[in-house]
């Protein structure tokens, strides 16, 4: 492994087990009406009173878990569910994508939340300001209004949106004056990405957009893309690993197409890719010593010896059985009587219908021996020497009948015998021309190197060219619109149509004439595409041999140059985007490579098509958005373009939106810095505090009396909160 390869690699890291934190104390804050500031976030919950520096944030899910070893059962909020690896299945949370809709998992929340801030009074005696999303549904507006009053017996509640309160943060009035900053806020949340107008100080939430794409679903499609692309991997990788791999490897390209094209080539990928290793575990391997080793490769070498001589045993037992029924059909046929009667029930009692059969299975005898005899692994039958045969030539009135029937078993023994001495010649020339072969060879590779090694060359292309033209034609043919296919149809129709002979012609006595020639049968291999001719085979075998002898005796040809090599190599691209590791190597198949995943997953928020939702891009809402504006009004919104939450944090991000507002602006109009948030986690909390200790706080605030004489979902119009259902 090289030292850049090794650099690229990150370790999943691992969790660690919460710390037990005591509850606060309440007593710096008992009976003052010290604003209670929560934001309510889909990831986290972050809450504390409007006079401390920090909040407390925890992750926003619960758990109820029965822990088997006491039978106890726990109700689990926070980093609290880590420590129980059967309470993550359990998990909950209040939100179901951007919407609050499990008060239950809220009520819990907020319990904690009371808890950790060590409130023990039997209400909650402070006034709250707390997030609720961009255009949230009256109906949870409306319930979450009713938990706080009815359950918490708050004395007044105030709702605000996190993005505008972070925007107030980071633009926040001098003392004594209002807010009256003009911006163009870009929110990245959990589950949705939401762009606000602001002007003179006030959300134009009329105006205001929001995608159904965010952080929760990026990291959903990255994980499918791994899943996709790591089909086999031996571990599960968790949203958890895949929301870490999301904030610290995925970045914004400024032109995406273009950063593709540079993928294209591989030493950009492998330059470009980010290696996670995860945790694996080494097989413990017993060590043997080499007196063991030497023992059980003899016990190998034996048994494997011992098979030998059974399989050859087994040959040739099958091969003297087949030479006995040879010896005896032959026999059969040469006493072949006159009488066509008794010689028609003498093939019936031997289970044949007629001379054509009997010749048939002769001829496959014949065949089945000559093929046994030339995969004899010992080269050369035993010598046998010639037996005498006495009575062959006696004439039949010489003898008496058991002088008759010696006289028909020595014509067998002697048939049987005639017909081992033929293979053996047959055998024996066969291996005099293949000796010849070799030598030929031989002296034209020693004389003519050069010509030989470029001579079987030249047959290894033309052999893979031949198997490469018959798998391009095969490929062709599972096309049914390609023009392979088309003739196969072709021919089947033709096949179909054609005029046979008809039964009743056949009859009569005439024949029909299909398979007499060989290339008849060429039909069945052009329509069953699937079957291995034995062209094909002998091919196969033929560039092996081939093969064989170039590894042999050249040294400029390598094991990279056979057919199995060339046909097993994949592309350098793919190679790069997804390295093969060899096979055993247990730490490189617990790895993942991260190349495109980095930019294609941050694209669809500005291309949610790439993952299959169907709403705009961020570039298409900030046009729509502008475009409802003056020239004077949009001027001063992008002169401060404004982004928030966890995703403005990736690389690329501002230079993007850049290079996206930049086209649909005038040439003459200015557009300024593109300004992140100071801490996007904590942001919008800091502001919601600083506002809560200014006097206009008490003026937006639904107190007690008011939500018994509106109703929950009935809020006060301000600059900080949503204007639907507001007066």
């Amino acid at each position: 492994m090289d030292e850049a390869e090794t650099s690229n690699i990150f370790h999943v890291p691992t969790l660690s087990l919460p710390s037990i934190r005591p509850p606060d104390s309440y007593d710096p804050f008992r009976s003052q009406p010290v604003p209670l500031i929560i934001d309510n976030g889909s990831s986290n919950l972050r809450f504390g009173f409007s006079t401390s520096a920090s909040p407390h944030s925890s992750p926003n899910v619960i758990a109820k878990y029965k822990e088997r070893k006491f039978n106890q059962s726990l109700l689990l909020f926070g980093d609290a569910i880590d420590a129980e690896s059967g309470a993550k299945s359990q998990g909950k949370t209040p939100w179901e994508g951007d919407v609050l809709l499990n008060f239950d998992a809220m009520e819990n929340a907020l319990d904690y939340a009371f808890v950790r801030l060590g409130i023990d009074a039997e209400s909650i005696e402070h006034p709250v300001l707390m997030t609720e999303r961009l255009c949230s549904p009256l109906h949870s507006r409306a319930l979450t209004s009713e938990l706080m009053f009815e359950q918490y017996s708050v004395p007044s509640l105030t709702y605000c949106v996190d993005s505008v309160m972070s925007f107030y943060c980071n633009n926040k009035p001098t003392s004594g004056s209002t807010f009256g900053a003009d911006g163009l806020v870009i929110s990245f949340n959990t589950a949705s990405t939401s762009v606000i107008p602001i002007l003179n100080g006030k959300g134009v939430l009329s105006h205001a957009k929001r995608i159904p794409w965010g952080t929760q679903q990026s990291t959903e499609y990255l994980l499918k893309l791994i899943q996709l692309k790591y089909s086999s991997f031996p571990t599960r990788v968790t949203s958890t690993q895949a929301s870490w791999m999301l904030h610290n490897f995925c970045s914004f390209a400024t032109d995406y197409p273009a950063v593709l094209r540079s993928l294209k080539i591989p030493a950009n990928m492998r330059a470009a890719e980010r290696i996670i290793q995860f945790p694996f575990a080494i097989p413990v391997i017993e060590e043997k010593t080499e007196e063991e080793l030497t023992r059980i490769a003899e016990k190998r070498k034996e048994q494997g010896k011992k098979l030998q001589e059974l399989a050859a045993k087994s040959r040739m037992e099958k091969l003297a059985k087949k030479e006995n029924d040879l010896q005896y059909l032959t026999s059969l046929k040469e006493g072949k009587s006159e009488n066509k009667r008794e010689w028609t029930n003498t093939l019936q009692v031997e289970g044949f219908d007629d001379d054509a059969a009997l010749d048939e299975t002769i001829k496959k005898l014949e065949a089945d021996v000559k093929r046994a005899r030339k995969k004899d692994p010992d080269g050369q039958d035993d010598i046998i020497e010639e037996p005498s045969f006495p009575l062959i030539d006696v004439p039949d009135a010489d003898l008496d009948e058991e002088g008759i029937k010696e006289k028909k078993k020595q014509k067998l023994m002697k048939a049987g015998f005639d017909a081992r001495a033929r293979a053996r010649r047959e055998k024996e020339k066969e291996r005099e021309e293949k000796e010849a072969e070799g030598r030929r060879e031989e002296e034209e590779r020693e004389n003519n190197f050069d010509d030989w090694a470029a001579r079987l060359r030249r047959e290894q292309e033309a052999i893979m060219s031949k198997i490469k033209e018959r798998g391009r034609r095969k490929a062709a043919l599972s096309d049914r619109k390609s023009a392979a296919a088309q003739a196969r149809m072709k021919n089947i129709a033709s096949l179909a149509a054609d005029e046979r002979v008809s039964k009743k012609k056949r009859k009569a006595g005439a024949e029909d004439m299909f398979g007499a020639d060989d290339e008849d049968w060429q039909i069945y291999r052009k329509l069953n595409t699937a079957a291995v001719s034995s062209d094909e085979e002998e091919e196969f075998n033929q560039l092996r041999i081939i093969e064989s002898k170039l590894l042999m005796h050249d040294p400029t040809f390598t094991a990279q140059h056979t057919h199995a090599s060339i046909t097993s190599q994949r592309s350098a691209l793919i190679s790069a985007f997804r390295p093969q590791y060899e096979e055993g190597n247990i730490e490189g198949s617990a790895r993942i490579h991260l190349n495109t995943e980095r930019w294609r997953v941050c694209e669809t928020f500005f291309s949610p098509g790439m993952a299959g939702v169907d709403c705009a891009g961020l570039g298409e809402v900030l046009q729509n958005i502008l475009a409802r504006f003056s020239e004077t009004e949009k001027a001063r919104l992008v002169k401060n373009v404004f982004i928030t939450g966890g995703p403005s944090q990736f690389p690329g991000l501002q230079e993007r939106l850049h290079g996206t507002l930049r086209p649909i602006l005038p040439p003459e109009m200015h557009l300024g810095n593109i300004v992140r948030a100071a801490d996007p986690s904590f942001d919008a909390w800091k502001g919601m505090a600083s506002f809560a200790n200014t006097d206009e706080f008490d003026q937006v605030g639904v107190t007690a009396e008011e939500y018994q004489e509106w109703g929950g979902e009935r809020i006060k119009r301000w600059w900080g909160g949503n204007c639907n259902s507001a007066v």
